[in-house]
């Protein structure tokens, strides 16, 4: 799935991107504006514009000498785009709903990279990382197999594949302390928690 431009990605065509760039903006927009932030022509933009404004998806309103459209905030439709355009934070608020079912708990269960900044695209995996708590073992069978039906839910929540890192929590003072810019640091300024605590807060005593 293509999560910088859902949209787009599950509707084809002009009418696709015209919808996309009208569902990512809260304000009212100029016709020739939305042309122009589609990558389309004013004449394909009007014509789907149109098309839209007929169904009810979108308002226009007239303020001489331009057309201001956006997406009807009353119509069921027009919610339903604009909905998919937060596709990412959706899918993240069910990963973290399903990461519940883990146990023993993770310390901190945090998506990284493209999809925690906004930039997967249709090729991207999700990065997740998994801190095991230090009373688990890495060779538990309860942990290992809830873990397991975690990450496979997950796989078909998202759409796309599913790339685990686990490290226990034991490691972290040492991973984190290694100098920037690494992987770790990374994942402390730019990591989405889904479950426990920033990785930067783990083991630190309240």
């Amino acid at each position: 799935m293509d999560y910088v431009k859902p949209v787009e990605a599950l509707l084809p065509g002009v009418q696709g991107k015209v919808l996309g760039v009208l569902a990512r903006n809260d304000a009212e927009l100029s016709m020739r504006a939305v042309a122009r932030l589609a990558g389309v022509s004013p004449q394909q933009s009007s014509v789907v514009l149109g098309h839209l404004i007929d169904l009810g998806i979108v308002e226009r309103r007239d303020v001489p000498p331009v057309a201001l459209v956006r997406l009807s905030p009353d119509n069921v439709a027009a919610q339903t785009v604009a909905a998919l355009a937060n596709l990412r934070q959706t899918v993240l608020d069910r990963l973290a709903d399903l990461a519940a079912s883990i146990s023993p708990a993770p310390a901190s269960l945090m998506v990284f990279g493209s999809f925690a900044r906004g930039q997967a695209g249709a090729a991207s995996d999700v990065d997740v990382l998994v801190v095991r708590p230090t009373c688990v073992p890495c060779d538990d069978d309860g942990w290992t197999d809830s873990l397991g039906a975690w990450s496979d839910r997950a796989r078909r929540v998202v759409g796309n594949p599913v790339n685990l890192i686990e490290v226990s929590a034991d490691e972290l003072p040492t991973l984190l302390g290694r100098p920037a810019p690494s992987l770790w640091s990374e994942i402390a300024t730019d990591g989405v928690v889904l479950l426990g605590a920033p990785i930067n807060t783990v083991g630190v005593a309240s």
